[in-house]
């Protein structure tokens, strides 16, 4: 087992109606690693988190009224979770893998004007997932002449 304690950082829990079956698909789809498992006396996934690279993503289930799967709230997400592939990766590769394990591929890959290429999933339950890999690296500048968008550090 894992160490459970993590240092400094950000990390996702999302709320599934059937947290099992989703701990699983992640597994198969997008290659996150169990970490571990915490059931209940009854043997319902009271908590559970999983990792990919340096980063977690807890799964677990829906335990209030404001913790809902995206299939009890008529498809909508309030967020998506980002996930970045390291540079070298095959990014087509887990996008055809992630889409024979049944993800709905809401967008296909595609390098975007800052340098990563990225492609969006949904999963069996309606969380949007994106994930993209660095195929060139770009200065602010170089994307800003690409885009005709504006970089800065702060908004003042």
């Amino acid at each position: 087992m894992v160490d459970a304690y993590r240092s400094k950082g950000l990390s996702s829990a999302l709320s599934y109606q059937d947290p099992k079956a989703a701990f699983r698909w992640l597994e198969a789809a997008f290659g996150f690693e169990p970490m571990f498992v915490i059931l209940d006396t009854d043997g319902n996934l009271a908590h559970s988190e999983m990792s990919y690279g340096e980063s977690v993503v807890m799964i677990g289930s829906e335990w209030s009224d404001d913790h809902k799967s995206p299939r009890s709230v008529d498809g909508k997400n309030t967020q998506s979770v980002h996930v970045q592939l390291a540079e070298g990766e095959d990014i087509d590769a887990h996008c055809a893998h992630a889409r024979a394990a049944g993800a709905s591929i809401l967008a296909e890959p595609q390098t975007q004007f800052y340098g990563d290429r990225t492609y969006r999933a949904k999963d069996p339950e309606g969380h949007i997932w994106t994930f993209g890999v660095t195929v060139e690296r770009m200065t602010p500048e170089q994307w800003d002449k690409a885009s005709g968008l504006t970089t800065r550090t702060r908004l003042d």
